[in-house]
């Protein structure tokens, strides 16, 4: 392991003095968060009806300029809710990328449709356009009443990149591929609250999208997650559903059509609007945070990943490329036991159980990147 790597563990600690260990990405609770949790119990409304679920929505709505924003229990739950709403129908084809979270193809199936992996772009570390296009061109068949896959005839629904660690993707460009192959855009937007291509928030492109608020991301409710969309009908459809498909009344108890549990209980949004009053003060934060890490990184030649020109990451989770497999476990092993953790890029979707099977395309940026990326600690830091 070189030199720098090593000097690379004192620098963490210099940027985070006093954290014993220092941990990957800690929430921060330096608001109102115990205030508003007080009053939400004083109110008795601490389940998914009350003030604050009302006043978390809204505030995201303002911050993304989103038109909808429905809470929910998690990130997982939103993608699915997503997916549903939209139309998507038992056995469709949802084309995603390999290297990914596992909510991302676990939300996928349990809305009832079939992932299929394809490769990222090794700079964005997200859904390469020119991937989506070759895969396309090799399976994909127009017809009348949408696109199919022309090997199995299932009907490509949609397809869903994913901004990781906060870097915005070529979006754009996998938007216009869609619009050209008449196929639904949904975004898994969970790591990139305040990321933004030419001004816009993630997310604005596509039918709808998901947010997650777990406890290690840059806005905490605990656990939770939101559905995003400026389409009236799929913020209605999915509200309703994941409110146990419960018809409006007073008092009566009518259920429509199947549905889930799925809202955020206000419990958890009055956190959420505590650490929303203080948004731009945590991204600032974060990108001070990141652009130390870039300064060290390019004075040490070592490859530090940062956004596209264009666009504006909150830099969830800052990362590093090792020149191998080798350099990046050793520096993964001598980091962790010195005090810092640091930790590899998810294993990649197509090498799971449950997944194995999956139809994929070429993964070569996937795989090259899987073996290379280190996460360094990103947590607000404390003045």
């Amino acid at each position: 392991m070189r030199n720098q790597l090593k000097e690379l563990v004192r620098k963490i600690k210099e940027i985070y003095p006093g954290e014993t260990p220092v941990p990957l990405h800690a929430p921060r609770f330096l608001g109102n968060e115990k205030k508003y949790l007080t009053e939400c119990i004083d109110s008795t409304f601490v389940s998914y009806v009350g003030e604050f679920v009302s006043r978390f929505e809204n505030q995201i709505q303002k911050f993304t300029g989103i038109k909808h924003a429905v809470a929910m229990v998690n990130g997982t739950a939103a993608l699915q809710m997503s997916l549903l709403a939209a139309g998507i129908k038992p056995g469709d084809e949802v084309i995603t990328q390999a290297l990914t979270f596992v909510a991302t193809a676990n939300g996928i199936v349990h809305a009832g449709g079939i992932p299929t992996f394809i490769d990222v772009d090794r700079d964005s570390l997200g859904m390469s356009p020119t991937a989506l296009k070759e895969y396309l061109s090799l399976f994909g068949e127009r017809r009348a009443d949408g696109t199919f896959n022309k090997t199995n005839g299932r009907r490509i629904f949609a397809v869903m990149p994913m901004h990781t660690f906060g870097l915005v993707c070529r979006i754009q460009e996998l938007s216009t591929i869609c619009k050209e192959w008449n196929i639904e855009l949904i975004e898994d937007t969970a790591e990139s609250l305040g990321s933004r291509f030419n001004g816009n928030h993630t997310g604005t492109l596509s039918r709808a999208c998901c947010l997650s608020f777990n406890g290690n991301k840059p806005v905490t409710t605990g656990g939770g997650g939101m559905l995003l969309t400026n389409d009236d009908k799929i913020a209605e459809k999915a509200r309703h559903i994941s409110t146990t498909a419960k018809r409006k009344h007073p008092y009566e108890f009518f259920h429509d059509e199947l549905g889930w549990n799925l809202r955020l209980p206000n419990v958890n949004a009055a956190i959420g609007c505590a650490q929303m009053d203080r948004i731009e003060e945590i991204l600032s934060n974060k990108r001070e945070t990141a652009e130390t890490y870039k300064y060290w990184a390019q004075s040490n030649d070592i490859d530090f990943i940062t956004e596209l020109s264009g666009t504006q990451s909150n830099y969830w989770l800052n990362a590093i490329l090792m020149s191998d497999k080798v350099e990046r476990d050793d520096f993964l092993l001598f980091s962790n036991e010195n005090g810092v953790q640091t930790r590899p890029v998810w294993t990649l979707m197509n090498k799971l159980p449950m997944y194995k099977n999956s139809l994929h395309g070429s993964l070569a940026n996937s795989e090259w990147l899987e073996e290379r990326i280190v996460n360094l600690p990103s947590s607000v830091r404390l003045k």
